[in-house]
């Protein structure tokens, strides 16, 4: 038998070229995490870079000059979030903590009371299985309580670490500011140490990328910020009125990382909010809830045709396995960027999956 080895050393060359790319992807990801203040700085410095040059163009200011003015308005906003932000968490979590048991004890007798109401002789279900459930629903609930006490008790644990905090604070800083004022020398030492056929193969792939995943995550990213900010505001609203709401803060978290998951959305969160809050006797809360989330999905559905200008071409089971394995893998994190890694490798191998990639590995075209 003849063994045809131009065609097994392609078809090693294209296995290998994929195995590189994986591990490529890999070890960018964990230098991405090691990077962190460094990939924050350069992530904001794309977003201020409209607003530099805008600056540029209507005030004839050199880049340097104008990178300082946003840099300065900038770094404002952000300290002043920051303070705000970290003084209510710590205030919010803090009670939440200190209170937990007694919420878990109110929503346990609340689940036995609906138990309670269903009437299992007229679905002819056994007196059993009425009592699995309420068993059930009390060793969820204690997981749940303690998940949520684990949570909260990291959560503090991050922002009482001040020292940690204002080192990253102050070397996201300092690079921000270099970023944006040394933009073109930095692009220019880069140009220079790489071999020329290296930066265009890296500008091609880099500019694809930005052009489907970072448009993507900026209009999801807008329209994420845009339900927090609504939901934090009429969240603070009723409490202010004295509706029966303590921790605005924490459930507009919760309701933007919720809507930032593929599939979900902030209904996952307020859809359900309501039917408890109207269950439990609070029929006024439950109808500003559902009211709060109507005003939320029809401005995001005003803005979503306007800032997502075409589908990111990942069918949703695609997408689902990619949650489901992010989840898998490293924690609840994993639902957010299971999907953004999907993204990035059906990007990387673009033409490998529109030809097949079996096919364009093992066969001949």
């Amino acid at each position: 038998m003849i063994i045809d080895m131009s065609y097994w050393t392609r078809v090693l060359r294209k296995a290998l070229y994929v195995i590189l790319i994986l591990v490529g992807l890999y070890l960018g990801i964990k230098l991405s995490i090691f990077y962190m203040p460094f990939l924050i700085a350069f992530i904001i410095s794309l977003i201020v870079e409209p607003a530099i040059r805008f600056l540029m163009r209507k005030t004839k200011f050199s880049r340097r000059s104008s990178s300082i003015i946003i840099f300065i308005i900038v770094s404002i906003i952000i300290i002043g979030s920051l303070i705000w932000g970290i003084v209510s968490l710590i205030s919010e979590a803090s009670h939440l903590l200190q209170n937990l048991n007694k919420y878990v004890e109110k929503f346990y007798i609340l689940t036995q009371n609906i138990t309670n109401k269903i009437s299992f002789e007229k679905i002819h279900l056994p007196e059993e299985f009425k009592t699995i459930i309420q068993d059930s629903t009390g060793g969820i609930l204690n997981s749940l309580s303690t998940w949520i006490r684990g949570l909260l008790v990291g959560l503090l644990n991050i922002i009482t670490s001040i020292p940690s905090i204002a080192i990253y604070f102050a070397i996201t800083t300092m690079a921000l500011y270099l970023i944006c004022v040394d933009k073109v020398y930095i692009l220019d030492q880069i140009e220079h140490h790489f071999p020329k056929k290296w930066v265009f193969k890296i500008s091609t792939h880099i500019k694809e990328l930005t052009k489907t995943l970072g448009g993507y995550l900026k209009a999801e990213a807008t329209l994420i910020f845009v339900s927090f900010i609504i939901s934090l505001i009429g969240l603070t609203i009723l409490k202010f009125i004295n509706f029966n709401i303590e921790f605005p803060l924490l459930m507009a978290i919760f309701i933007g990382f919720v809507d930032a998951l593929p599939i979900l959305g902030s209904g996952a969160v307020m859809i359900p909010w309501a039917v408890i809050s109207s269950i439990n006797g609070d029929l006024k809360l439950g109808i500003a809830i559902i009211i709060l989330f109507i005003i939320m999905s029809i401005t995001r559905q005003f803005l979503e045709p306007k800032l997502v200008s075409k589908h990111i071409g990942t069918h949703p089971i695609f997408t689902l396995i990619a949650m489901y394995t992010g989840f898998k893998v490293i924690g609840v994190m994993g639902l957010l960027l299971g999907p953004i890694l999907l993204i990035i490798i059906k990007n990387v191998f673009a033409t490998l999956i529109d030809e097949g990639v079996v096919k364009s590995i093992f066969y001949e075209k």
